[in-house]
């Protein structure tokens, strides 16, 4: 990861139409996570299958989830935010 000349801003990746910011609040076992979402909603979310091996989630991280459409309780991870990325979102006012 290289620091830029804006003080060390990067471009991170934003959510889509149909993607919100959201906090992992609670592990479940079983590829699940309970997130507290920026919309103020509580959700489980499912870790795919994609990202289980490859990116360590855990309490406490910045994640970017796509809640379902038919059942707006439940919502997949698409992303997880670095600590700097999501240090980065706070102080640009994207997440509290």
């Amino acid at each position: 990861m290289s620091e830029n000349e804006n003080g060390g801003r990067t471009d991170l990746r934003m959510p889509d139409d149909d993607e919100v910011f959201a906090v992992v609040t609670d592990m479940l076992g079983a590829n699940r996570v309970q997130v507290r979402c920026a919309d103020g909603q509580e959700r489980t979310a499912r870790i795919p299958g994609r990202m289980q091996k490859r990116i360590w989630i855990r309490e406490d991280d910045v994640v970017l989830v796509e809640p379902w459409d038919w059942q707006d309780e439940k919502a997949d991870i698409s992303w997880r935010y670095e600590k700097s990325e999501a240090d980065q979102l706070r102080r640009e006012g994207h997440i509290e």
